[in-house]
């Protein structure tokens, strides 16, 4: 498969080597030419190198192109104070054509990883209810983030860590008990935790244990709390699952917070961790300004228990051990001070601190009819997960909660996510999908021209150019785990694919063999974008 931006930066590798200059590949930047009197592509290199071989750029330039002489390369010209623009064979840009159609859903796919073990965690929402909006766009965000990885041949482990230990599972149990009561005894007055939880999903597990136990629970009891938390857990994880699952996305494993306890992986930490543990005012501290945080950090209240930083270093521990070379932790924007504190902790067991990324990922404000909208109709709580993607399409959501960085705020208007028209960038993209699949099928008995051969329209070429700039879009999407480029790359190829389609008549029966030519090109873009598509978690209808 021919890279034309990797190719042109090898040739002007080996132009400045042979002028006695040592350049990174990385420094050599690449552009696409906006007017077709400037090239295909285009390079400021001779500027960059200005300062460092004591020439005019326009000088450098002209050494450059004297040395480069490539059948790739149709001619080079010199622009303004020394840009150097290259203009590409039309039968070097045609072949990605058959390379496309022959790769299908691998093109773009590479062995940068080399099958390294990456360990990405995301979502681990408490099992206490539903899954709200931020956990939405954590899991679009983190999904996309294991399918690029997988793009680019690491071997990824999917990972959601169950806070099935701690206060809020006994806050859980006592939830679901004071609801077994007034079900059972017919009391709505029967009191309820203070910091108990209220909504809709609790009564339906409370429903579900009464139809699998009774009233065998009725009289107080540990067994009972116990069983309320066990089992209580337990259906709300299932609940998750089962939501995340209609979301498109899965999980490789579910690690349990209480089962890396029963295992002494606190007692491990506290013991590998003693030189740095001190004890102030009944509480015991991790002396994680030892390395790189900005204060010492309890890991043990004077009442005993643990603060959430001390099981989360055995996790984290736990991981590492599994054999990851990396852990990325996709988390809520409010856990920014844990970055340093878990990578100091990480540090004393002789861990490197590039072991661990964490993206912080902000919240979503929804908006509807111009306002904000915060409540469910059906519920009085926050939308959920679920009603919002009822409400609109796992398409839009998914694609929408991933079409800015995770370090932005994202504002999803509901009226804009459900138009059917161009205004809405998902249904223009399905819709760009749809029609090159209308396209193929109307002319299916045209046979595809997968050299290009009468392809010269400069519609066509630019198509080209865009779809040969996938396999870079899919590795810096992944390697900066940075989704909404991705996004960005199927606007511009749906744009590229409509204008080429309103310029260009693909099926032409006195013309076949531009037929011909057009309609291998659409089959080529078709499997870009719907290979883009699926990278995100979106679909790539047939027919709209």
């Amino acid at each position: 498969m021919l890279d034309i931006e990797l190719h042109l930066k090898e040739l002007l590798l080996e132009a400045l080597k042979q002028l006695n200059q040592d350049v990174d590949m990385n420094n050599i930047i690449i552009e696409r030419s906006k007017e077709k009197i400037h090239g295909d592509y285009a390079t400021n290199i001779a500027m960059q190198m200005a300062r460092v071989m004591h020439q005019a750029p326009k000088v450098i330039a002209e050494q450059i192109v004297n040395l480069i002489n490539d059948e790739v390369v149709e001619k080079i010209e010199i622009a303004g104070p020394g840009f150097i623009n290259f203009f590409i064979k039309q039968e070097s840009l045609n072949s990605l054509i058959k390379t496309i159609i022959d790769q299908n859903q691998d093109y773009g796919n590479s062995n940068y990883g080399n099958h390294e073990k990456i360990n990405v965690e995301f979502v681990s929402a408490n099992p206490t209810g539903d899954l709200h909006l931020g956990h939405a766009r954590g899991a679009a965000i983190g999904d996309c983030i294991c399918r690029l990885y997988s793009k680019i041949g690491y071997d990824v482990t999917r990972e959601y860590y169950v806070n099935d230990a701690g206060n809020q599972i006994n806050n859980l149990a006592k939830s679901i008990r004071a609801r077994y009561h007034q079900i059972l005894e017919h009391n709505d007055n029967y009191p309820f935790p203070e910091d108990g939880y209220h909504g809709e999903d609790i009564f339906n597990v409370t429903k579900q244990i009464i139809a699998e136990v009774g009233d065998k629970y009725l009289v107080d009891s540990e067994e009972g709390f116990e069983y309320f938390k066990k089992r209580g857990t337990a259906l709300e994880l299932k609940k998750l699952e089962n939501d995340l699952d209609m979301f498109r996305v899965k999980f490789d494993v579910f690690s349990s917070e209480l089962k890396i306890r029963q295992d002494g992986g606190v007692e491990r930490v506290l013991e590998q961790c003693k030189d740095y543990i001190y004890q102030q005012d009944g509480a015991t501290y991790l002396k994680t300004t030892a390395f790189s945080d900005d204060k010492d950090r309890v890991i043990i209240k004077s009442d005993g228990s643990y603060t959430y930083l001390l099981p989360d270093i055995a996790y984290h521990v736990n991981k590492l051990e599994r054999g990851f070379k990396l852990c990325v932790d996709c988390l809520g924007a409010d856990h920014h001070g844990y970055i340093e504190r878990m990578k100091s902790a990480l540090q004393m067991f002789n861990y490197p601190r590039s072991c661990l990324e964490i993206e912080l990922i902000q919240m979503v404000r929804l908006f509807k009819d111009g306002e904000e909208y915060k409540m469910s109709k059906r519920t009085g709580n926050a939308v959920s997960m679920k009603e919002l993607c009822e409400e609109t399409s796992i398409d839009a959501v998914r694609y929408f909660f991933v079409s800015r960085a995770a370090s932005s705020h994202l504002d999803y208007d509901i009226d804009s996510a459900k138009k059917m028209e161009a205004s809405n960038p998902v249904y223009y993209a399905q819709y760009a999908h749809a029609r090159l699949c209308a396209i193929m099928e109307q002319g299916k008995d045209i046979p595809l021209d997968v050299t290009g051969a009468c392809l010269v329209e400069e519609k066509e070429k630019a198509l080209l150019k865009i779809l040969a700039e996938y396999p870079k879009e899919i590795l810096s999407s992944a390697t900066t785990r940075s989704p909404y480029k991705i996004t960005n790359y199927i606007q511009k190829l749906a744009t590229s694919i409509n204008e080429f389609y309103t310029i260009c008549r693909v099926i032409d029966r006195n013309n076949i063999a531009v037929s011909s030519s057009r309609m291998a090109l659409c089959k080529a873009s078709e499997i870009v974008l719907k290979n883009a598509l699926e990278i995100i978690g979106v679909t790539a209808p047939k027919r709209m």
